[in-house]
């Protein structure tokens, strides 16, 4: 490494550091790229206002010997944003998605690839994670107890725990490394659902933080502890959901679909003119979220000499999600009812008809759902490491103990009301029809399904009407009722780890140091839930329906108000009785992985001349040794004898593979502040946990008029991490400390990836039971679709940055900043349908998830004389990204482009006033009330979530 040109050095070691607290920022974050941040050397830290936090980041860009992007604290407990997700989607080739819920950024794209491709760090160690993936959930660490974010773009040799994307490194701050004895105490409150266009919808919260920094023993104990708290009701927020956005057509002359459905037409039919398209159906919610979190953080630094020093660090964080969701959805021009036992087929009506399109009309037989959904999260987040250094002679010694867990718990209760009885007057049997009514509609263009108004001749707010009741036998019709749903699914993560390094100097020409280290890990997660469904108690017919409780009315987005309820108190346990489900996924959320691995790792830290250029760098290799099983159970009714998983036949598997890391890294002095670097290396990043589940589907024939053959899916023990090969170019001109411009370029040729794909020729026996259907001939030879291991694709991209002061420009810009970065990535996996058993095919080419094309963040900022403005945007292109479903589980879905904005305004008291050491900070979140939208396959067709503006005030006050 390099050291920081000045005068008025400090020594540690062989080289010499800057005695500014710019220059203690850039050491300190320098040294954590080459060994665990618990292993920084003791320095003063003084970090205050925007400029002072630029500075900072962009010396520890400009120190380092890999490509990496930094974010720090512009004071004790006070990062720029309200979430550590929101700062880092400020830097280059970085961005954010929010939360479907709150709306909040949660997850972290890097180069246009998926959260789960970071690697994700605390204080140098890896860290459990909330779901059923590795992607880190940053909701988990409140910003105020963070000092500063690393994202590594290039690995180098000594960073265990990395990505194939980058790898982030979260950092608690050194007590040690402050000047002296500091406390700060900051309180904000906060608005949200401003402007999201619900009457008296508004949510509010409040948060608060308490920092503590000392030292003792003249300065050889250093202690630090902060605490986080945060509460939040949140806004009553429209979600248009496009369910059943698709367009079907009737016939306006006869009313029905019959004339217009091409099925089982002779050859040559020609469809008639009257057909036009109308709603396939429509979903309308209000949706509220409740928040809260605390966090913990402490520190204890012992440093009794220069040679030893040990740290004890401790994370700690629990929340709550509450969400309720109160709405209406139903099929209009769609039926899933095949036997036509809950509603008939709908007749248009009063259709006024442009371009094959009744922009308006009137469908019959309409049976509306409401919904009364009340979903729960609980998250418990402990993590702790014990890091000690020794310098024994010529070496540098360290070992470090760490053990991270997080276990989530959650709550799903569904409730539906609706019209009673099956809704079809000509089913026998003494069934006594129900009602059914009308639903019209305006403004239809065939496409804009998430912005039609609705209107409906049954009054869903009579009580005397409707009813809580299975609306539409979505639960698999008569035989099987469902007036509801409840899901209680828990995941637990765990790591433990132990590390030991050591470093030493070296004179071998360009080699000026070695660090070498072994790093053993074990990670467990555990995924498991019992569900059921609701069955209204002592019924004897599955059209039952029992009274809705209460009184509450919801008027849902597009004007039809609904009777609304609180499942959790009002129903249940004295309407429903339970069905236990073991039944289709439920049984593949139960399962266990646990991983054994093993990192080795040696890195050679170069200093030189090549061409006349100074350079610095390092060149090494991680030997990565996994030992990866999974338990789970076959998902086959015929195999499970009880009502729960452990009833179900047991399936279990597991790989041993290792793989060789090479990475490099140089920076060139190019002169005028100039910097070239490289990166060249190969990275990995280890599948999914649920993927590699051992759990398996049952083998089942399609349907008849399918070829008959049996199929059956699962997770994939035996999954291998994505792989890949990655060149990364920067050319960097610096403006001292004060501003940088940057061009850089990645290429990563993926060697290995991973989809869920069918793969033929498949002997599926083992999973096979004496109730199996098997094809003509007997052959148990099939189809399996589960998590494979691919090869060929490539992500590439470029990015561009600019963050410099305007003083630069012009004087009187003295106090302005501006800094903008730009990414433009592609990606294109080839799959090789030959290799999964299908010759016929050949090649099918895919993008990545996760990947926006084009990333853009702006900040422009003004500060002086206290005075603090910043007006922020970041936006992305359509992505697609991973949302958690109704069911729990994780699916894809493509998210529209969007640019969130936000506008900080803060001020901090002069030195000289008896207000010294208070500042005030007003925070405007989203103020041009960006939507969020998710669609299918049609942009234009989205399920939108408007979140509104969220306005935060407060104070900090620090002596």
């Amino acid at each position: 490494m390099k050291p920081c040109k000045t005068t008025g050095d400090t020594r540690i070691g062989r080289f010499a550091f800057k005695a500014r607290p710019v220059a203690v920022g850039c050491a300190l974050l320098a040294l954590g790229a080459g060994e665990l941040a618990l292993a920084q050397p003791a320095q003063e830290v003084t970090v205050t206002g925007i400029r002072r936090a630029v500075e900072s980041a962009i010396a520890a860009k400009k120190e380092a010997d890999s490509i990496v992007e930094a974010v720090t604290a512009e004071d004790i407990g006070k990062l720029p944003d309200p979430s550590i997700a929101e700062s880092m989607a400020r830097l280059p080739g970085v961005a954010a998605q929010r939360n479907k819920g709150s709306g909040k950024a949660q997850n972290i794209s890097v180069r246009g690839m998926s959260p789960d491709f970071n690697g994700g760090l605390l204080n140098g160690r890896e860290v459990a994670s909330s779901g059923d993936s590795r992607g880190v959930d940053f909701d988990l660490y409140p910003a105020e107890l963070l000092n500063s974010v690393v994202i590594y773009k290039t690995p180098h040799a000594g960073l265990v725990g990395q990505g194939l994307s980058s790898t982030i490194d979260l950092r608690t701050i050194r007590p040690l490394n402050a000047s002296g004895r500091a406390v700060a105490v900051n309180s904000r409150g906060q608005r949200t659902g401003i402007d999201n266009g619900v009457a008296n919808g508004e949510g509010k919260g409040e948060r608060m933080s308490l920092s503590y920094i000392d030292q003792f023993a003249n300065r050889t104990i250093g202690v630090a502890l902060g605490y986080a708290k945060f509460r939040e009701n949140g806004a009553a927020q429209p979600a248009i959901n496009t369910w059943g956005g698709w367009t079907r057509e009737l016939d306006t002359a006869t009313g029905t679909a019959a004339a217009c459905d091409s099925g089982g037409k002779p050859q040559g039919w020609v469809k008639p003119t009257t057909c036009a398209g109308v709603p396939g159906g429509f979903g309308r919610d209000i949706e509220v979220t409740k928040q809260s979190r605390e966090g913990l953080m402490a520190v204890l630094q012992w440093k009794p000499n220069k040679d030893f020093e040990t740290v004890l660090d401790v994370f700690q964080s629990k929340g709550s999600n509450a969400f309720r969701k109160k709405g209406i959805e139903g099929f209009i021009g769609g039926n899933s009812d095949a036997n036509n036992n809950y509603r008939t087929e709908p007749a248009l009506s009063n259709a006024t008809v442009v371009n094959g399109i009744a922009t308006s009309g009137t469908v019959n037989s309409f049976k509306g759902v409401i919904r009364n959904h009340a979903e729960a999260t609980t998250d418990d987040l402990n993590a702790w490491g014990l890091n000690s250094r020794l310098a024994l002679g010529s070496w540098r010694l360290a070992g470090d103990v760490s053990y991270s867990k997080v276990v989530k718990e959650g709550s799903r209760f569904e409730t539906t009301g609706g019209l009673t009885g099956n809704g079809n007057p000509n089913v026998a049997g003494g069934v006594t029809p129900g009602a059914t009514g009308t639903i019209s509609w305006t403004g239809f263009t065939g496409s804009n399904h998430g912005s039609v108004a609705f209107t409906s001749s049954t009054d869903f707010t009579d009580r005397n009407v409707v009813k809580l009741t299975d609306v539409m036998g979505w639960g698999g019709g008569p035989n099987s009722p469902q007036a509801g749903y409840v899901a209680a699914p828990k995941i637990s993560d765990q790591i433990d780890a132990v590390r030991l390094s050591g470093k030493r100097d070296l004179s071998w020409g360009p080699v000026v140091g070695l660090d070498t280290g072994i790093n053993l890990l074990t990670r467990t997660k555990i995924a498991a839930t019992q569900e059921g469904f609701l069955v209204i108690k002592g019924a004897t017919s599955p059209y039952a329906g029992v009274a809705i409780p209460g009184t509450e009315v919801t008027v849902t987005p597009g004007g039809i108000p609904v009777a609304t309820w609180e499942p959790t108190t009002d129903a249940l346990g004295t309407v429903y009785s339970l069905r236990p489900n073991t039944y289709g996924t439920v049984i593949n959320r139960n399962w266990k992985v646990k991983e054994e691995v093993a990192t080795g790792y040696a890195k050679l830290d170069l200093d030189g001349k090549l061409f006349g250029l100074d350079y610095t760098g390092n060149v090494g290799a991680q030997l990565v040794h996994t030992k990866q099983t999974s338990t789970g159970f076959v998902n086959d009714s015929g195999l499970c004898k009880g009502a729960t998983p452990d009833t179900c036949l047991s399936t279990s598997g597991g790989a041993t593979y290792d793989d060789v890391l090479p990475t490099m890294n140089l920076s060139a002095q190019l002169g005028n502040d100039m910097v070239a670097r490289m990166g060249l290396g190969k990275t990995i990043a280890r599948p999914k946990m649920s993927e590699m589940r051992a759990n398996v589907d049952a083998p089942a024939l399609p349907p008849a008029q399918q070829t008959q053959i049996l199929r059956a899916s699962g997770g994939n023990p035996e999954l291998k991490p994505f792989k890949a090969t990655a060149l990364d170019l920067s050319l960097e001109k610096y403006f001292g400390n004060k501003g940088y411009i940057s061009v850089a370029g990645f290429y990563k040729a993926i060697d290995t990836y991973i989809l869920t794909l069918p793969r033929a020729n498949v002997d599926l026996r083992p999973y096979i039971n004496t109730s199996t259907v098997l094809p003509p001939g007997g052959s148990t030879i099939g189809i399996l679709s589960r998590p494979t291991n691919g090869s060929g694709g490539s992500i590439s991209g470029i990015e561009l940055a600019v963050n410099i002061p305007l003083s630069m420009i012009a004087a009187p810009l003295d106090g302005f900043g501006i800094s903008i970065n730009h990414s433009d990535t592609s990606s294109n996996i080839s799959i090789d349908a030959t290799a999964l058993g299908f010759p016929n095919v050949g090649t099918v080419n895919t993008p990545l998830p996760g990947l926006s094309r084009r990333v853009t963040n702006l900040r422009f900022y003004y500060e002086k004389f206290g005075l603090q403005v910043a007006v922020a945007s970041r936006s992305r292109s359509d992505f697609l990204g991973e949302i958690t479903d109704y069911k729990d589980d994780k699916e894809y879905s493509y998210i529209r482009g969007e640019t969130v904005v936000d506008l900080q305004i803060g001020y901090s008291f002069p030195d000289r006033t008896f207000l010294k050491g208070l500042s005030l900070l007003f925070q405007a979140n989203n103020v041009t009330n960006e939507k969020f939208r998710k669609y299918t396959t049609d942009r234009n067709n989205t399920q939108d979530t408007n979140y509104g503006k969220t306005y935060l005030f407060g104070a900090n006050y620090k002596f």
